[in-house]
Formats: structure tokens, sequence, C-alpha cells
């Protein structure tokens, strides 16, 4: 038997190396999900606002907002996703969920009676792609292989609206490929109130050419995956609206040729049952919301709004009120904001004012006259849940600690589920009431924080970085444990910089963050720069950038690089930047055309000529390259491949079908033909997220390992 005497130093000396060893981080945990937090998912609220219900690996859960106690099981099983009918009677199950592209999927669906503990299939378990309820609830329509159904219940009888739907050329009811990423909504076919009525856009792609990517599979011969897919310049698919009346099973054409309709971005009907559709021109600088009468098919302007450089079309809230009197969001005067219209389209008031934006609409509660949103009105990297009185413009902030929130809010607005993060918290969901008093905490992640406090970080610091031209650049910076400001780090700098986006938030990251901490302990100082282009700031710093995509995005970078070479603690000679997708574009951009700068560079994905790149995102900030071909050409990195300097990785996936592998082949034809040395990474078959089995760990050892030889 050991003594306690002898014991006791044992003990500490094998509780200190087991401390030593967990304050290190390793890519092993970050890339098998050690930082990523619990979460409640599939939250919906009951409409007696009383009570609400959320999805686990278990099934469908029942809980009280007053007591804040389960109150039962609704079903047991395994469902990926699901929804209640109107009167909450049946719940539609999603099985089997095979994604597609970014947003869309398909599924196999089953219908449950609640009250009768019956289950019927949906379309005969076919995979099916958005279904939805008819306003009885007695019909669930849906899309399947381009054309649009629905199915009766109990009797389970099956009418098909559209026929001519076909894959490559004619899609009912579901986005196109640029719509859906672009506009990022999938399901385009909305029920009218009385459930008469079945808006739907048509998309005719047949003159949309295809992308052809190869798919090796470990197959002798490669299958090849087609689809459309507009580039800048070229044709898009040819939008139409329809009506179909259940009644006389027969769809009308909407006529909006004097409407500029290149985009109809979204159509949903009103609460007095008229279909409302907001249309844009090519450009989207010009943007229609229009009202149309379902029995006289007749169509009249109720808003229209333009703009000296893009809408931000994806974007877009707009909510009636049993009046018929509207709400919906703008930029016209420089922050995102609400604005109360009449039902005539005449502006009555603007309902939130301020030098902030409203980033998230969650909804409006009538009966009091209270919209409740989402804004960054602590701060461009701070997300709030905030209210505004329709009637006397009262504003009030129901979330007062500084980082990101999100809500789910209760059908009758009384309670919301506040999800709270900061960088350093992971998610805290907690049960509050409509004046922002937390009632309890649901989860805490707390075993997520007691294992990230044994690692060796320190903590981000968020800095205002100075530059020539006086505009100040939102920024962060994570600098190893035991900084020493006398010693000179290499610096990484993380970019993505896409118009809107913003890296410097305030939230939990469950894998970059992580992974930049490791690099920290490795002694490298990481810094993030949001620059012009970038959200959070308004319209014109939003804007600045309109024609010129990449010009003043690379210029704030460099300004950043060279305010980091004046800092005492940095070592100007080893200075590097990553970014992936526009991240890759910038860090591209660095690379060629920032004379040395960079001593290293890594992009992943990379747009490396606009050329190449979608009709909706691309020609919004630089029109089509036959009227902005000087926008295209000056600032895409293949024309500037005789200018590499530095170590250059390239990495790309193969099956890549948002910016396709053709960016980076022909950046590396051109390195190739300047006769520049590069290094490359490519993943067979992966599309842009670059994920699945043991890829991600490997993409981020590859790049880990890169740094580490070349910075």
């Amino acid at each position: 038997m050991i003594s306690k005497k002898k014991l006791f130093p044992f003990i500490f000396s094998f509780t200190l190396v087991i401390n030593l060893y967990t304050q290190k981080i390793t890519l092993e945990e970050i890339w098998s999900g050690k930082f990523y937090p619990k979460s409640i998912s599939g939250i919906n609220s009951l409409k007696n606002g009383k009570q609400y219900t959320i999805l686990t690996k278990n099934g469908i859960e029942k809980y009280s907002y007053e007591s804040f106690n389960k109150i039962s099981n609704i079903i047991s099983g395994n469902y990926t996703d699901y929804q209640f009918s109107p009167n909450e009677n049946l719940l539609l199950l999603e099985s089997e969920s095979s994604s597609i592209y970014r947003h869309s999927k398909t599924g196999i669906y089953t219908l449950y009676d609640i009250k009768k503990q019956t289950l019927y299939e949906v379309f005969n378990k076919k995979p099916i792609q958005e279904p939805v309820f008819s306003p009885d609830g007695t019909k669930v329509s849906f899309v399947y292989e381009n054309n649009i159904y629905y199915q009766e219940f109990p009797s389970l009888k099956i009418t098909q609206v559209t026929h001519d739907g076909k894959i490559n050329k004619i899609i009912n009811g579901i986005s196109d490929w640029v719509y859906e990423e672009e506009f990022g909504n999938v399901r385009n076919f909305e029920w009218s109130p009385d459930g008469k009525f079945i808006a739907f856009i048509q998309f005719d792609e047949s003159n949309v050419k295809n992308i052809n990517i190869s798919l090796y599979e470990n197959n002798l011969y490669p299958k090849t995956f087609s689809y459309k897919y507009p580039k800048a310049g070229e044709n898009n698919s040819k939008v139409s609206l329809y009506l179909y009346n259940l009644d006389k099973k027969d769809a009308h054409n909407i006529p909006l040729n004097e409407i500029d309709n290149y985009y109809i971005i979204k159509i949903a009907f009103s609460s007095t049952g008229d279909l409302i559709a907001i249309t844009s021109n090519r450009l989207q600088n010009k943007i229609n919301y229009l009202n149309i009468n379902p029995i006289k098919l007749s169509t009249k302007i109720l808003v229209t709004e333009s703009s000296k450089t893009w809408i931000d079309t994806h974007n877009l809230f707009i909510n009636f009120l049993e009046d018929g009197s509207f709400i919906l969001n703008s930029e016209k005067n420089e922050y995102n904001h609400l604005y109360l219209y009449n039902k005539n389209g005449q502006p009555i008031k603007q309902l939130t004012k301020g030098d902030w934006e409203v980033t998230k609409v969650y909804g409006i509660d009538e009966k009091n006259g209270i919209v409740y949103f989402q804004s960054n009105e602590k701060g461009p990297n701070n997300r709030v849940i905030a209210t505004v009185n329709i009637k006397n413009g009262k504003h009030k902030i129901l979330t007062s600690e500084l980082g990101t929130h999100e809500a789910a809010f209760s059908s009758d607005f009384s309670f919301f589920i506040d999800k709270f993060s900061t960088t350093e918290i992971p998610p805290l969901y907690t049960l509050r009431n409509n004046l922002g008093n937390i009632l309890k905490t649901l989860e805490d992640n707390s075993t997520l924080i007691s294992y990230s406090k044994q690692k060796e970080i320190d903590k981000i610091e968020f800095i205002d970085i100075p530059t020539e031209n006086g505009i100040s650049l939102k920024s962060y910076i994570i600098k190893p444990k035991n900084f020493n400001p006398e010693k000179k780090y290499p610096v990484l700098m993380y970019v993505y910089g896409g118009p809107g986006s913003q890296t410097v938030n305030n939230s939990w990251d469950s894998f970059n963050y992580w992974w930049h901490q490791m690099l920290a302990q490795e002694g490298y100082i990481i810094v993030s720069v949001d620059g012009r282009g970038t959200g959070g700031r308004g319209e014109i710093f939003k804007k600045l950038i309109y024609k010129q995509l990449g010009k003043l995005e690379l210029e704030d970078q460099i300004a950043a690089v060279k305010w980091l070479q004046l800092q005492s603690f940095v070592d100007p000679h080893r200075i590097g930047i990553w970014g992936w997708s526009f991240g890759g574009y910038l860090t591209s951009l660095c690379m060629t055309k920032s004379n040395g700068l960079f001593k290293m560079g890594i992009a992943v994905a990379p747009v490396t000529n606009w050329k190449f790149y979608d009709t909706i995102y691309t020609e919004s900030f630089l029109q089509t390259p036959q009227e902005n071909s000087k926008g295209y050409d000056e600032n895409s990195p293949i024309n500037f491949a005789h200018n590499l300097e530095g170590n250059f990785l390239i990495i790309h996936g193969t099956a890549d079908d948002n910016v396709h592998f053709q960016n980076s082949a022909e950046m590396i034809n051109a390195l190739i033909e300047e006769g520049k040395e590069f290094d490359m990474a490519i993943y067979p078959d992966k599309n842009h997220g670059i994920y699945g089995g043991n890829t991600r760990f490997h993409l981020y050892q590859k790049m880990t390992n890169y740094i580490k030889s070349n910075l």
C-alpha cells in the first residue's frame, strides 16, 4: 500500500500532466466536434402560445412555457424535420432526408394523426421536395421531379397540378440553382388563405447553359453530373408566375410584361387573400412590390424602389396587417430599417431609426401593435432582440448582454427562447418573457464551457484598425496565451470580405476559432479585418465597392497589413493570409496585387475570374461583363498571375457546384504559363464545403503544415 505522503505528489504530478496535456488544442478534437455545442432544434410554438415543441433524437416533445416543464412525447422516432397542420391535429414527419444543393433536399414523409395515432404514407414514400399543408389542413402540396402535386387526407387522393416539369428544362414551384443559392429560398409555391388557389413560379431553363461535373467515386468510367448554371452575362431562366384554381383544375399565367420582372424574387399571399409578388430588373437596382387579385388576375404596383447601386434582394421582408397596411424593410435612408405603408402603397412612417440596422424580423403582434426584430444597435459585431410599437414608435431592447442573440417566439409573442453566444460563451438557451426577463435556463452548455476553459487560449480582442483614408476597420486579434509585447510574432490573417458579410462577430465558432487558437498556441497572431463592402455599418460603407468588386477590399487588407507591420510585436516579414470562397478570392488578390506584402497565402475554393461566377450575385455588384468589362478584368486574380509573390497554396473540390473547379484550374494554368511556383491540394468529388469522412481533418492538417512550413 502506498502511503498518503507518497500518493499526494503522485496525484499532483499526474494531474499536472493531464492539465498540461489538455491545455493544447488538437485538430483531432476540433474536427471530432469537441467544441460543438448542444443545441435545441426544431423549436415550434403551438397556436395557444403556452406550449412549444422541439425535435430530439428520440422524437418530438412538447413543453410548457409557463411551467418550463416537459408535458409529453407527441411521437417517438428518428426524424429530421416536422411541421404541424394549421389546426395542429396532424404532423408531417420527415425522414431519409437527402441534400441536393445548399438549401434544397428531398425527403420521405409520413403524416401522423395525433388524436387517432394513425400514420399515412405521403406520395407512396417517394422522395419529394418542400411539402406544406393547405390552410384547412386537409391537403399537403409538394414537388416531385419538377412538378407540383397535392395529396388529400385521409382519402390519400393525389392530384397533379403541373405536367410539363422536366429535369434541366422546366421547373415548377422549386428554385433553379441560382435562385436557391442567391435568393436563399427553395419553395416557390404558396397556398391562398382560403385554399382555393396555389400560386407558383415556373422556371424555363431551356436556354441556360449546362455545367458538367465529373464524379469519380471509384467508378471505372467517371459519371457526369449536369445542371444549369447561368454565368455572369449569360442567359438566366425565364420565369413566369401562375395561379392554379383547385376547383377548375387549371392554371393561369399572370402577365407581368409591363413590369420589371426579370427576377420574381418572392411570392406570398396577404391576409386579405391577394397575391403579393416582389420582382426586379436584371441588375437588381429596381424592385417592385406587386398586388395581384386572384379572381380578376389584375395587377397593381404597391411600391417601387430604386438604387444607384444595388438592392439587397436576398433580405427583403414584407408583412401585411389585417387592415391591408404593410411593413417592409429598406436601406433607402442608409441603414436597413422598417417602414409602414397603407394598403394602397403610400408611405405612413418610418418605424425604426438610427445608425444601426434591422438584421432580422421575427414577426408582428398585431393585438398589441408590436414588431419584434433583431438588430445590431449595440455595435456591428453584436446582435440584440428588440421591439418597436407601430402606433407610437416606442422602441425597446429586450436583451442587454453583449454578444449575439437569436430568438424563437411563441405564437402570441408572450415568450421567446433566446439563443445567446459570444466568442467565449457557447450558445446559452434561455426562456424569456416578452419583456426580456429570463425565466429559465434551458441549455447552458456547461460541459463545453468547462472543457474550453482547460485550453490555453487568450481572449479575442475586438479592435479598430485605422487607415490612411480615415476609415477605421472593424477587426479582431488573437494573441498567444503568454504574449510578450517585446517579441516579434508572425501573423496569419483570416479574410472573407464579401459584400454584406462579417467575420468580426461576437458569437461562438466551433471550428475556425479553435483552429486559430491552436495556431496561436504555436506562436502565431491571428487577425481578421472587415474592410469596405462588408456588412453591419450601413449602406454607404457596404456599397462603396459597386462596379469595382475586389478593389477597395484589397486596399483595406493591405492597409491592415501596413498597420500591423508598425506594431512592435509583429514580424513585418512574416505575414500570411487565408480565406475560403470570396475569402479565397481576396487571398488570391493579396498574393498577386500587393507587391509581396504577404509571405504566404492559402486560397480555398477561390473565385479567380468573376466571369466564371453566377448572374444574380455577380451582376448585382459588377453589372454584366458586357456593361462593365473593366470592373471584371482589373480585379480578377487570374489576370495578375505574373505578379504572384510568396508561397501560395490553392485548394479546391472537383465537384464544387458553387465556385466551379474551373476557377482554380484556370488560375493554375495562368501560373504555369508565367512560370510561377505554387502548391495545390485537390479534393476529388467534394463540393464547396470540402467535407465528408476524413476530408475536413485532412484539409486543416494540410493548411496547418503549410503555415508552419512557410510562415
